[in-house]
């Protein structure tokens, strides 16, 4: 530790039990056979129907060749076979690497060449997208069970900790996007702790946002894990997900805070019986405490909010039940995550001081695929020689060990849960002609939580800001869409030439309790 540096401790991890993916859903096979084991829109699969499934896709991979040290990706919408071929990939000792749907062609191809995954499963509604990204086999993922064939099952292909299990792509329109590597140690550690939100075998969970996300894959991989299930959504409806909720008796939910607001406003939300819930999980996003305050009130079980990366590193959670005065923090870090906050040189701050936080805990990456520099960039190392991830948040700690985020570093935008990089729409904005000057801020939206503002110094006075706005958006991903092109005669700068964004984005957020 610094001189004269507090922080928080991190507490020990007891009893921690570290399983194998493969080997535990083996398992679950047979001891849950009967049982649901995950429900879409279209079919229902038991424990043991969609074990013989997963079996058989990674008896087919083997017998191609595929298996540890290989990478299969996917182009798809939620669905049971998505999570049948997920694990069946894992099953053969492979890596996935689910590619988000969301992002532009041109980033998708950057990705598809990136993880040199030559076999890609695709749903029908992406599979022009596919054709487009260069792999030597496409196989689509509705006809799945053709695909296997006649392939004989395997028993799960044994793995070290430190071999591959996933891959999850940012998404971006400038560079290569980042590959963020997570071994079966990281994932092991997550699922460790799925029984701290009462997680386990009699659980129903909701799975509402993409499986290349994340967010999704530390429930829903540790709902697999306990024996639980899985309802997918294709794609998420208010409505529709309190049906859903109702029909199968849901336990649990991991959501964005958007989604929470939208549930909220949800007109026909108290027409739905939801008394079997025990916990939602929150994360992507701070959650606000008026919209925590609401959720306690209306919707019966706890809330849990988390804070992290999917690089991993700084692990905080918020027992919403346990804490009512905390709601307006991200909660305290998780045993065995040592959480600390540096200022622009690096230098570690004393205790509840304000800068960016970095974190350590047992769930790190290896690093980004093919990336060595961008990985160096991603860290700190500690005057004692560790290794901590930067978050790029700034925030402090209270007297309590609570983390309050204030701001982030990097003027990323949370939109829908989605991170969105003001410098990626900026870049793209910069190469329209009409645009001399540009600056891209968050500003509150009702839907998405924020949404990203294109503020712009025209080249010309013919310009359409709407022209601008459309030019662009035909460029970037779903997710990073510009809502609205505003013209200014200039923008603030600092005397070293750097935009002041805080001053742009002040009056949007004047009267804002989130």
């Amino acid at each position: 530790m610094s001189q004269g540096v507090d922080r928080v401790i991190p507490k020990p991890i007891e009893d921690e039990e570290l399983l194998k993916f493969a080997p535990k859903i083996r398992e679950n096979f047979v001891t849950y056979a009967e049982k649901t084991c995950v429900v879409d829109e279209v079919e229902t699969l038991s424990w043991a129907e969609f074990g013989g499934l997963v079996m058989r896709v990674a008896g087919r991979l083997k017998s191609l060749g595929i298996g540890p040290g290989s990478m299969v990706a996917s182009l798809s919408e939620n669905t049971a076979m998505n999570l049948v071929l997920y694990a069946g990939v894992l099953y053969a000792g492979a890596c996935m690497v689910p590619l988000p749907f969301s992002a532009t062609e041109a980033a998708l191809v950057k990705m598809r060449s990136d993880c040199g995954a030559t076999l890609l499963f695709a749903s029908p509604k992406f599979r022009d997208t596919a054709d487009k990204l260069g792999a030597s086999d496409i196989v689509d993922l509705t006809k799945l069970r053709d695909w296997i064939g006649d392939a004989d099952p395997i028993e799960p292909v044994d793995v070290e900790f430190s071999d591959l299990f996933d891959m999850i792509y940012s998404s971006g329109t400038t560079g290569t996007p980042k590959g963020i590597i997570h071994d079966h140690l990281f994932r092991s550690r997550q699922f460790s702790r799925s029984s701290s939100y009462g997680m386990d075998e009699t659980g129903v969970m909701m799975m509402s946002t993409p499986l290349y996300s994340n967010t999704t894959l530390v429930a829903v991989i540790a709902a697999l894990v306990k024996g639980a299930t899985v309802v997918s959504m294709e794609r998420f409806n208010t409505v529709r997900f309190l049906e859903l909720s109702e029909k199968h008796r849901a336990t649990h939910a991991m959501l964005v805070p958007v989604q929470y607001m939208r549930l909220m406003d949800e007109p026909r939300f108290d027409e739905f019986d939801l008394s079997s819930y025990q916990c939602k999980m929150s994360t992507s996003a701070p959650l606000p405490g008026l919209v925590i305050e609401k959720v306690m009130k209306r919707w019966p079980g706890n809330v849990m909010e988390f804070y992290g990366m999917t690089e991993g590193g700084p692990a905080t959670v918020l027992d919403c039940a346990a804490h009512p005065d905390k709601w307006d923090t991200v909660g305290q870090p998780q045993p065995g995550a040592d959480m600390r906050v540096i200022d622009e040189d690096g230098n570690e701050l004393p205790y509840g001081s304000y800068g960016e936080v970095v974190g350590r805990s047992g769930a790190m990456m290896p690093g980004y695929h093919n990336a060595p520099e961008k990985t160096k960039e991603a860290t700190w190392v500690s005057p004692d020689g560790l290794h901590f991830v930067r978050t790029g948040d700034m925030g402090r700690f209270d007297d309590d060990g609570f983390l309050h985020l204030l701001d982030r570093k990097k003027d990323m935008i949370i939109s829908g849960g989605f991170n969105i990089y003001a410098a990626d729409l900026e870049a793209v904005l910069r190469k329209h002609p009409d645009v001399a000057d540009v600056a891209v801020i968050a500003i509150p939206s009702r839907d998405w939580g924020e949404t990203p503002l294109g503020l712009v110094v025209p080249a010309r006075p013919e310009a359409d800001s709407e022209e601008i706005r459309d030019w662009a958006n035909a460029q970037l991903g779903k997710t990073q869409r510009v809502s609205k092109v505003e013209f200014r005669d200039d923008l603030p700068r600092s005397e070293i030439g750097k935009i002041l964004k805080r001053e742009l984005r002040e009056p949007y957020w004047e009267g804002q309790t989130a």
